[in-house]
């Protein structure tokens, strides 16, 4: 009997933003959907716009277990996870555990396809920047749908998140800030036009 699948499954059970009052709360599993849509839009953003030549399938893959070993650790906030370097290193130390934890719950032959999934962010693969930057992106849509809903404490959370990503200097982050993330401040009614 194997336990990954199921192990997965958990990812509903893990609330985000553990520091913040959320007018609605957000699980891992999505975000991970969110940041799955997210990575696979910004990759087709650099195949069509920018001459790029990447799987957006494969970006979409990545983002959707980029937290997986968090059904382990729980998720930890970002203020105390970015801490320091030692407490960053350390994390990293807990992180790597549990990505091996969630490996070794699967069969062994379905082991290395899973691995390449799992560990890609220890892996030198150019679709990183683009999982992180929707990453990211998922956050930002998160602070601004706590403020629409007149939230005003992930005010902060919202200005440090935009900066990171425009720190980021990804230009197919800044497109789909242009064209894209605007939307999310419209209600329904205002999306169907």
């Amino acid at each position: 009997m194997y336990h990954f699948f199921a192990m997965l499954s958990r990812m509903k059970y893990i609330h985000r933003w553990g520091l913040m009052r959320n007018t609605r709360e957000e699980n891992l599993s999505e975000h991970s959907f969110e940041t799955a849509v997210l990575a696979h839009a910004l990759v087709l953003i650099h195949n069509r716009e920018f001459g790029g030549n990447l799987n957006a399938d494969r970006a979409a893959t990545l983002a959707l277990f980029h937290d997986a070993p968090e059904i382990i650790t729980g998720d930890l906030p970002t203020p105390v996870k970015y801490y320091n370097q030692d407490v960053r290193e350390s994390y990293a130390l807990v992180e790597d555990m549990a990505k091996q934890k969630l490996l070794s719950l699967l069969p062994e032959d379905f082991q290395e396809p899973y691995t390449d999934i799992v560990l890609f962010e220890n892996r030198d693969d150019p679709l990183n920047r683009f999982v992180k930057a929707a990453d990211k992106l998922s956050a930002l849509i998160k602070c601004l749908e706590e403020e629409r809903s007149g939230n005003s404490e992930f005010r902060k959370a919202e200005q440090a998140t935009r900066a990171a990503i425009e720190a980021m200097q990804l230009p197919e982050a800044d497109y789909f800030m242009k064209h894209f993330l605007p939307s999310y401040q419209l209600t329904l009614d205002e999306q169907d036009n």
